[in-house]
């Protein structure tokens, strides 16, 4: 019997030769996960072994990378691979481990719910935690703050998320709620913004969060950035960020010179509408943007001046207010139209 595909999509995946990372896609089966080249090709570049593997996320090998996780295979061979959000690292962990866990149960795979490697109580779900702390009406609420002449933007400190957690009876009292906290530190949800909270996830051998109204943080995918440094890393504001992220992922973009097509990872924010896009391997600021006030998104079957092995469907193309066309490709039916939907609605609402 085959063996049965449960998921598929773009990661970037760190070179097992080279130390260069690379988008790549990325299929799992119940007995391991092949990584291709490109979607449309017929064999994959390799294939990892999950008979005996074992899974660590977050992985924290890696100073300037976030949403990473590890596969180590039976004969101790390490494979990195990292998300373009937490809830793309959550849906692979997930199924990862299940399939893991079957392998040696001598099971098939099916979809369970399965308890992260946390020591929390088997109560706590901290994505769905982390999903009600981004609640725009009832969650933390991200702010812009000052300290030591730099503007954190799109934050919160410690003591904030302490005490919403017990606001919200999903703590009894601070020690509870810390514990709560720092769970989601350790697993990628929270990253530290300040010197003093980076201080504090660095320092100790287990990860601490500090219930610290100078410690600051910042939801993972969020749109966080920091304005005042000066070193090479400065972040200018710009309007166009200020947005609330509404859809984030890895798509295939055609490029408008040479018409090849490459993954970007997107950004898509409301008020003001903005689509930025980004290479996936490398660090945060944006290869470019789509102004979507006014733009037209529609589903297409065929991109112009594309070569016919790179299209496989899934295709769609936003047409901006000042006619400038961009070709883009999911890489599912329900993923496009997921894209398209919410595309319409900023580009309707955004200014």
């Amino acid at each position: 019997m085959e063996p049965q595909e449960i998921r598929e999509g773009y990661l970037v995946k760190k070179g097992t030769v080279l130390n260069s990372w690379k988008a790549v896609w990325v299929v799992l089966s119940e007995d391991g996960v092949e990584f291709y080249k490109k979607k449309t090709d017929s064999s994959p570049k390799g294939m990892i072994p999950l008979k005996g593997a074992t899974l660590i996320t977050p992985c924290q090998d890696f100073a300037k990378r976030t949403l990473v996780f590890k596969i180590t295979t039976e004969k101790k061979q390490d494979h990195f691979f990292q998300a373009s959000h937490v809830e793309e690292r959550e849906l692979w962990v997930k199924d990862i481990k299940r399939a893991i866990t079957c392998l040696q149960g001598g099971k098939r795979f099916a979809r369970k719910s399965t308890r992260r490697s946390i020591r929390l109580p088997e109560t706590v779900n901290l994505n769905e935690l982390y999903m009600l702390m981004k609640d725009q009406e009832d969650g933390v609420k991200e702010l812009k703050l000052e300290q030591e002449n730099r503007v954190f933007n799109h934050c919160f400190t410690g003591a904030t998320v302490v005490e919403w957690l017990i606001s919200k009876e999903k703590a009894r009292n601070r020690p509870e709620a810390l514990m709560l906290a720092t769970g989601l530190l350790n697993e990628g949800f929270l990253q530290p913004a300040g010197d003093l909270s980076k201080e504090g996830a660095e320092s100790a051998e287990q990860t601490a969060f500090l219930d610290d109204t100078k410690a600051l943080y910042y939801f993972a995918d969020s749109g966080f950035f920091c304005e005042g440094y000066s070193s090479d890393e400065d972040v200018l504001l710009k309007e166009e960020f200020r947005g609330n992220i509404i859809k984030q992922g890895c798509l295939l973009k055609q490029g408008h010179r040479r018409k090849n097509w490459k993954v970007r990872k997107f950004i898509l924010r409301d008020d003001p509408a903005y689509m930025h896009y980004y290479d996936p391997t490398k660090g945060d600021d944006p290869l470019g943007s789509v102004h979507l006030r006014g733009a037209v998104v529609t589903a297409v079957e065929f991109v112009p001046d594309a070569k016919k092995y790179d299209i496989d469907g899934n295709l769609f193309e936003i047409i901006t207010s000042d006619e400038t066309h961009y070709f883009l490709q999911a890489a599912t039916a329900e993923e496009r139209k997921e894209w398209i939907k919410a595309i319409q609605a900023v580009s309707k609402s955004g200014k």
